[in-house]
Protein backbone atom coordinates (compact mmCIF):
# COMPACT_ATOMS: atom_id res chain seq x y z
CA UNK A 1 0.00 0.00 0.00
CA UNK A 2 1.42 3.09 -1.00
CA UNK A 3 1.79 6.32 1.23
CA UNK A 4 -1.57 8.24 -0.27
CA UNK A 5 -3.49 4.22 0.02
CA UNK A 6 -2.70 4.61 3.82
CA UNK A 7 -3.40 8.38 4.18
CA UNK A 8 -6.77 7.99 2.85
CA UNK A 9 -7.32 4.56 4.81
CA UNK A 10 -6.28 6.31 8.43
CA UNK A 11 -9.04 9.04 7.42
CA UNK A 12 -11.85 6.86 6.49
CA UNK A 13 -10.64 5.05 10.19
CA UNK A 14 -10.72 8.67 11.77
CA UNK A 15 -14.45 9.21 10.24
CA UNK A 16 -15.46 5.56 11.37
CA UNK A 17 -14.76 5.95 14.57
CA UNK A 18 -16.40 10.22 14.12
CA UNK A 19 -19.43 8.48 12.69
CA UNK A 20 -19.58 5.08 14.94
CA UNK A 21 -17.91 5.28 18.13
CA UNK A 22 -14.49 3.11 16.81
CA UNK A 23 -13.42 2.00 13.38
CA UNK A 24 -15.50 -0.81 11.51
CA UNK A 25 -12.93 -3.02 11.63
CA UNK A 26 -13.10 -2.90 15.42
CA UNK A 27 -16.41 -2.92 15.88
CA UNK A 28 -17.06 -5.87 13.37
CA UNK A 29 -14.02 -8.22 15.09
CA UNK A 30 -16.02 -7.65 18.55
CA UNK A 31 -19.51 -8.79 17.00
CA UNK A 32 -17.73 -11.57 15.28
CA UNK A 33 -16.04 -12.73 18.39
CA UNK A 34 -18.76 -12.02 20.39
CA UNK A 35 -21.67 -13.83 18.69
CA UNK A 36 -19.33 -16.34 17.37
CA UNK A 37 -19.90 -15.40 13.71
CA UNK A 38 -17.11 -15.41 10.73
CA UNK A 39 -17.44 -12.92 8.18
CA UNK A 40 -19.60 -14.25 5.58
CA UNK A 41 -22.15 -14.78 8.12
CA UNK A 42 -22.00 -11.12 9.72
CA UNK A 43 -22.02 -9.64 6.07
CA UNK A 44 -25.26 -11.88 5.69
CA UNK A 45 -27.42 -10.60 9.02
CA UNK A 46 -26.38 -6.91 7.95
CA UNK A 47 -27.46 -7.30 4.46
CA UNK A 48 -24.31 -6.36 3.27
CA UNK A 49 -21.89 -8.38 0.18
CA UNK A 50 -18.60 -10.20 2.00
CA UNK A 51 -16.54 -7.51 -0.08
CA UNK A 52 -18.29 -4.60 0.98
CA UNK A 53 -17.61 -5.73 4.47
CA UNK A 54 -14.00 -6.24 4.16
CA UNK A 55 -14.20 -2.26 2.47
CA UNK A 56 -15.77 -1.54 5.73
CA UNK A 57 -13.56 -3.21 7.87
CA UNK A 58 -10.06 -2.47 5.96
CA UNK A 59 -11.03 1.14 5.90
CA UNK A 60 -10.87 1.26 2.19
CA UNK A 61 -14.72 2.70 2.66
CA UNK A 62 -15.54 4.86 5.36
CA UNK A 63 -19.45 4.80 5.51
CA UNK A 64 -22.36 2.49 5.56
CA UNK A 65 -25.00 4.26 3.02
CA UNK A 66 -27.79 2.36 4.05
CA UNK A 67 -29.83 3.38 7.40
CA UNK A 68 -31.14 -0.17 7.99
CA UNK A 69 -26.98 -1.96 8.12
CA UNK A 70 -26.74 1.07 10.75
CA UNK A 71 -29.66 -0.42 12.56
CA UNK A 72 -28.94 -3.91 12.41
CA UNK A 73 -25.10 -2.98 13.80
CA UNK A 74 -26.83 -1.61 16.83
CA UNK A 75 -28.91 -4.00 16.73
CA UNK A 76 -26.45 -6.54 16.88
CA UNK A 77 -24.49 -4.83 20.02
CA UNK A 78 -27.13 -4.67 21.57
CA UNK A 79 -27.21 -8.35 21.47
CA UNK A 80 -23.63 -8.92 21.71
CA UNK A 81 -24.16 -7.09 25.42
CA UNK A 82 -26.83 -9.27 26.26
CA UNK A 83 -24.95 -12.44 25.24
CA UNK A 84 -22.18 -11.10 27.19
CA UNK A 85 -23.37 -10.62 30.24
CA UNK A 86 -25.48 -14.19 30.34
CA UNK A 87 -29.29 -12.74 29.61
CA UNK A 88 -29.58 -14.62 26.26
CA UNK A 89 -28.39 -17.89 25.59
CA UNK A 90 -26.34 -18.92 22.13
CA UNK A 91 -29.40 -20.66 20.70
CA UNK A 92 -31.73 -17.21 21.45
CA UNK A 93 -28.57 -15.22 19.81
CA UNK A 94 -28.57 -17.32 16.74
CA UNK A 95 -32.64 -16.81 16.56
CA UNK A 96 -32.49 -12.97 17.06
CA UNK A 97 -29.86 -12.66 14.82
CA UNK A 98 -31.93 -14.54 12.07
CA UNK A 99 -34.99 -11.70 13.22
CA UNK A 100 -32.18 -9.17 12.90
CA UNK A 101 -31.24 -10.26 8.92
CA UNK A 102 -34.95 -10.00 8.41
CA UNK A 103 -35.62 -6.84 9.33
CA UNK A 104 -36.76 -4.15 7.20
CA UNK A 105 -34.77 -0.96 9.32
CA UNK A 106 -35.43 2.14 7.74
CA UNK A 107 -36.48 5.31 9.84
CA UNK A 108 -35.70 4.23 13.45
CA UNK A 109 -38.99 5.38 14.51
CA UNK A 110 -40.43 3.37 11.60
CA UNK A 111 -42.70 0.31 12.02
CA UNK A 112 -43.30 1.03 16.01
CA UNK A 113 -46.92 -1.39 15.46
CA UNK A 114 -44.86 -4.37 14.67
CA UNK A 115 -43.87 -4.90 18.55
CA UNK A 116 -46.56 -3.73 20.26
CA UNK A 117 -49.09 -4.31 23.42
CA UNK A 118 -52.40 -5.89 23.15
CA UNK A 119 -54.21 -2.07 23.53
CA UNK A 120 -51.64 -1.34 20.22
CA UNK A 121 -49.22 0.95 21.82
CA UNK A 122 -46.03 0.35 21.61
CA UNK A 123 -44.21 -1.57 24.17
CA UNK A 124 -42.07 -0.15 26.33
CA UNK A 125 -38.53 -1.81 25.54
CA UNK A 126 -39.63 -1.00 21.98
CA UNK A 127 -39.72 2.89 22.78
CA UNK A 128 -36.21 2.40 24.87
CA UNK A 129 -34.73 0.92 22.04
CA UNK A 130 -35.89 4.24 19.70
CA UNK A 131 -34.54 6.54 21.82
CA UNK A 132 -31.20 4.44 22.46
CA UNK A 133 -31.11 3.69 18.65
CA UNK A 134 -31.57 7.34 17.95
CA UNK A 135 -28.80 8.62 20.68
CA UNK A 136 -26.70 6.28 19.40
CA UNK A 137 -27.04 6.97 15.93
CA UNK A 138 -25.20 10.33 16.64
CA UNK A 139 -22.91 9.59 19.13
CA UNK A 140 -20.71 6.75 20.94
CA UNK A 141 -21.57 5.81 24.24
CA UNK A 142 -17.75 7.44 25.41
CA UNK A 143 -19.21 10.44 24.03
CA UNK A 144 -22.99 10.58 25.60
CA UNK A 145 -21.44 10.08 28.76
CA UNK A 146 -19.12 12.60 28.47
CA UNK A 147 -21.53 14.82 27.61
CA UNK A 148 -24.02 13.80 30.80
CA UNK A 149 -20.94 14.62 32.97
CA UNK A 150 -20.90 17.81 31.67
CA UNK A 151 -24.66 18.68 31.99
CA UNK A 152 -24.70 17.10 35.92
CA UNK A 153 -24.36 19.82 37.26
CA UNK A 154 -26.75 22.20 35.94
CA UNK A 155 -28.93 18.94 34.70
CA UNK A 156 -28.94 16.07 36.84
CA UNK A 157 -32.09 14.38 35.11
CA UNK A 158 -30.80 15.09 31.94
CA UNK A 159 -27.43 13.61 32.82
CA UNK A 160 -28.95 10.61 34.39
CA UNK A 161 -31.22 9.86 31.15
CA UNK A 162 -28.38 10.44 28.55
CA UNK A 163 -26.21 7.80 30.91
CA UNK A 164 -29.27 4.94 31.17
CA UNK A 165 -31.03 5.49 27.40
CA UNK A 166 -27.86 6.70 25.68
CA UNK A 167 -25.26 4.44 27.09
CA UNK A 168 -26.55 1.39 29.04
CA UNK A 169 -28.36 -1.29 28.46
CA UNK A 170 -32.01 -1.58 27.01
CA UNK A 171 -33.12 -3.96 30.03
CA UNK A 172 -31.81 -0.91 32.49
CA UNK A 173 -33.33 1.43 30.86
CA UNK A 174 -36.87 -0.62 30.34
CA UNK A 175 -36.12 -0.91 34.34
CA UNK A 176 -35.88 2.97 34.51
CA UNK A 177 -38.27 3.85 33.26
CA UNK A 178 -40.61 1.76 35.29
CA UNK A 179 -39.30 2.60 38.28
CA UNK A 180 -39.88 6.06 37.44
CA UNK A 181 -43.30 5.39 36.33
CA UNK A 182 -44.72 4.16 39.76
Amino acid sequence: MDAAQQEATARARELQRNWYGEPLGALFRKLIDDLGLNQARLAGVLGLSAPMLSQLMSGQRAKIGNPAVVQRVQLLQELAGQVADGSVSAAEATERMDEIKRSQGGSVLSNTTQTTSTSGAPTVKRVVREIQSLLRSVAAAGDIIEAADSLAPAHPELAEFLRVYGAGRTSDAVAHYQHHQN
